[in-house]
């Protein structure tokens, strides 16, 4: 019985999946890429492919780079030399234990996947508000707790689109903590003899013999990024998934995968230039861009609060079409909320 109370309790999960075209003057494909900002995983599968054109190649290989800050005081992301440098808009979000908090002293809201006991808080802090107003007795606030009511450090992963020609300016500013740079990691092969689904657009639910439904596809992307032996071999005693009916044998696919912190201007390019595939005659139907974003990042979709505690997924699929119709599947676990 313990057991069975125990899968009963197991976190839930959302899947939402819709599709457009890419031509829809209210296509919404670049508003979420844009608003998912904590991406550390980019995976694309190019079905009938052994070898990427130049152009894409190139792209993938200049996806980064990042930087890794340790011991970080957090006071340095507040003052006005760091705000004028490298940010625009946007707001520092804190996700604190209620200990934490309560030191802090500053003003925050309950986390909304608390429970009846309240044990983490959310702080959000408007960067270019506190900017303009330095003078103000929020600034003298937010600035006293950080240096010296509660001096808080941590080890920062950083990342920053710069429109200018200076490449070294996270580099040199952070120069006098550890500071590191980064190239994402890129991982490239070829698939062969791939059993893939047969997919029709307009059918997000499928057809029966005709075409497979998108969770059917949404768990075979993962079954392929995960190396399984799709082969439903009886005696595999790790799995005996295989591709759903009806599919489809490819002699070669062609799989990319990069790891690392990877801002979301680049995926805009990836998946542009994925949308321009078909412009000349391809044997594949589709291509797939995934995207997963960290575990423990504060929040998912634009301000939408984001838990961990209980799995920590949050990620995106699209399956891109050669007559420019896409499906996008958009999921997150447990202590999120819908996707947008």
């Amino acid at each position: 019985m313990a057991t069975l109370r125990r899968l009963r309790e197991a976190p839930r999960h959302l899947l939402v999946c819709e599709k457009s075209n890419f031509g829809n003057h209210k296509s919404r494909h670049r508003h979420l890429v844009q608003t998912h900002y904590y991406n550390y995983r980019v995976s694309f599968l190019i079905p009938e492919c052994g070898i990427l054109s130049e152009e894409l190649k190139n792209l993938v290989m200049h996806t980064g780079p990042y930087y890794f800050v340790k011991n970080l005081p957090l006071h340095e992301l507040i003052t006005p030399e760091f705000i004028s440098t490298f940010i625009k808009k946007g707001k520092l979000i804190l996700s604190l234990d209620k200990d934490t908090y309560e030191e802090t002293g500053l003003q925050g809201r309950p986390s909304q996947f608390s429970g009846r006991k309240i044990m983490k808080f959310i702080v959000s802090i408007d960067l270019m508000e506190l900017s303009l107003n330095l003078d103000s007795k929020k600034y003298e606030r937010i600035s006293w707790s950080f240096k010296e009511k509660k001096p808080l450090k941590f080890d920062f992963l950083l990342a920053w689109h710069n429109t200018g020609s200076e490449e070294s300016t996270m580099m040199s500013y952070f120069s006098k903590y550890q500071i590191q740079e980064h190239q994402p990691k890129v991982a490239l092969s070829t698939l062969r003899d791939l059993q893939c689904p047969v997919l029709q657009s307009r059918e997000l639910e499928g057809t029966p013999e005709v075409s497979c439904r998108a969770l059917e596809l949404f768990d075979w992307l993962g079954a392929v990024f995960s190396n399984v032996d799709l082969n439903n071999d009886p005696n595999n005693f790790i799995s005996t998934y295989c591709c759903p009916e009806p599919s489809t044998l490819v002699a070669k696919a062609y799989l990319c995968t990069i790891t690392g912190f990877i801002l979301p201007e680049k995926i805009c390019l990836l998946l542009e230039h994925l949308c321009h595939y078909f412009d000349e005659p391809k044997l594949a139907p589709w291509v797939t861009l995934s995207v997963q974003g960290f575990a423990d990042s504060p929040v998912s979709w634009e301000k939408n609060e984001h838990g961990f505690r209980k799995g920590g997924e949050h990620l995106y699929n699209f399956v891109i079409f050669n007559n420019q119709d896409y499906w996008l599947q958009m999921a997150v676990g447990a202590n999120d909320y819908c996707p947008p």
